[in-house]
């Protein structure tokens, strides 16, 4: 059986326990089993981290040393190339990836994106010089000014943790932040192993900090509710973003949240590959946990009938494809935790209960282990109305919508609280740029375009959250602007 070493913390420039030497199981999504032991930070632990952040960010050279950042991120990035395989040991047996989600966005897709990242810091424009303005007889001269917002308290969701980590750490220690990184208690290694390789690097004291715990909301609302802690980058479920602007609002806190998602595709009659962009919809990768994953299909009307069919051979041919770890061209394991799956369950007997047809799926699958898997589950006959077509279910779950024309395709695609992703294929092209144009949602493909990218700014509308990650907007998170006027 495989076992993982075990996972430390990292505060204020030292790798060790909690302070009270506690510890916690770390379980294979696989297997059900402990893969490792992590480190179960206490209140205390949390504390000196944010003490030791804020006392880099206040008394140390790294929020104006940039060649000294740049520098040592880019070592700590090379160092994360050099430990891949150990990155993608922890993506299969602690996230319950296969492997070709990790050769996707569960480990190459965040190490690939790298070069890039440094790239854009590279266009940051520090100061800029406005025109000079007359008033009352004087000429004043005005100059914008960017610097790091501070402290950054940064909470890791389960499902692709190392792509979150990347997408939050790296622009904010490259423009002078210091950070807390909090994992989520599922999946704490993909974050230790970040402060084991950040030590290895060489960075100072307090700049990277990494508290894991076993509980899951104590360290978290510490740093939300601190007022030494000025920025919260979260990604997660919606309930949980709601809490961190309640908690969080005493304290004026930056938020940038990136919640969930009950993103839709709309497919019409005139596409030219219908069949294959219909057989393509199944949700399978990473078993389903991904905000931005599709997961309502919406087709016409007068197609129902065939898109029905073609998904019954879809699921019918992928049914003996996924649920194995180590074969590159599976996506699909099993669901994060017990819970998870009990919680998707719930979904899909929601889904019996409201009139939906099951047409594939619906089961634990108990013939690929002791993990926690469920059959990849399609539901046609689905109303906007119901449960299963309003909340996320963050699962291996789609449902089928049928609409009678693009207006009420429209309707149906806005006709939720969420608004993160989304997707639209047609023949004519202009029809479904106007359509996409027409979605309250924060990326939409059209035609298979690939609206998320390290280049792209990635966020939702609605409850799917504020601000943008990714991008020169993801950085624009970190920074604040000053301006500074003379008087000639």
């Amino acid at each position: 059986m495989t076992f993982l070493p075990e996972g430390k913390l990292y505060i204020d420039g030292q790798l060790r326990d909690a302070a009270n030497g506690a510890k916690y199981e770390d379980i294979s999504p696989w297997t059900g089993e402990v893969v490792a032991y992590a480190a179960d930070a206490s209140a205390e632990d949390m504390e000196e981290a944010i003490a030791a952040a804020r006392r880099a960010f206040d008394h140390s050279d790294w929020p104006t040393n940039s060649d000294k950042r740049l520098a040592l991120v880019h070592k700590l990035a090379e160092l994360m190339k050099a430990n891949r395989q150990r990155l993608v040991d922890i993506a299969i047996h602690e996230t319950g990836a296969a492997m070709g989600a990790v050769n996707m966005a569960n480990v190459d897709g965040p190490l690939n994106h790298f070069d890039k990242l440094f790239e854009i810091y590279g266009t940051i424009e520090w100061e800029k010089a406005m025109l000079d303005k007359e008033v009352w007889g004087s000429v004043h001269r005005r100059l914008l000014v960017k610097e790091p917002a501070g402290v950054v308290g940064a909470i890791i969701p389960w499902n692709v943790p190392l792509y979150i980590t990347v997408g939050k750490v790296i622009p904010a220690l490259l423009l002078g932040c210091t950070v807390i990184l909090k994992p989520a208690p599922d999946t704490p290694l993909m974050s230790t192993i970040i402060g084991e390789l950040a030590a290895e690097a060489g960075f100072p004291a307090g700049v990277l900090n990494v508290v894991s715990g076993k509980e899951p909301a104590l360290l978290g609302e510490i740093l939300v509710t601190d007022p030494r802690v000025d920025v919260i980058s979260f990604t997660g479920s919606t309930g949980v973003g709601r809490r961190i602007m309640e908690i969080g609002a005493p304290t004026l806190k930056r938020l940038f949240l990136e919640l969930g998602g009950k993103s839709a595709a709309i497919i019409f009659e005139d596409a030219p590959n219908f069949a294959e962009a219909v057989g393509q919809s199944i949700v399978c990768y990473h078993a389903g946990q991904g905000c931005a994953t599709i997961t309502r299909l919406l087709v016409p009307e007068s197609r129902y009938d065939e898109a029905v069919t073609v998904l019954e051979h879809a699921y019918d041919a992928y049914a003996q494809l996924w649920g194995k770890a180590e074969d590159p061209t599976n996506f699909m394991g099993p669901l994060i935790s017990q819970r998870q799956r009990d919680r998707v369950m719930g979904y899909i007997e929601a889904g019996k209960s409201e009139g939906a047809r099951l047409i594939a799926g619906g089961q634990i699958a108990t013939d690929k282990g002791g993990g926690f898997f469920i059959e990849p589950t399609c539901f046609v006959d689905v109303t906007n109305d119901m449960t299963i077509a309003r909340e996320e279910i963050f699962g291996p779950v789609l449902v089928v919508i049928p609409f009678k024309d693009d207006e009420d395709a429209i309707r149906i695609a806005n006709d939720s609280e969420y608004g993160l992703s989304g997707s639209v294929v047609s023949g004519d092209e202009a029809r479904a740029v106007r359509v996409a144009k027409r979605i309250r949602t924060g990326t939409v493909g059209v035609n298979g375009g690939m609206s998320m990218d390290v280049d792209l700014p990635f966020g939702g509308y609605k409850q799917s959250g504020l601000g943008k990650e990714w991008g020169l907007e993801g950085f624009e998170e970190y920074l604040e602007t000053k301006v500074i006027a003379t008087r000639a």
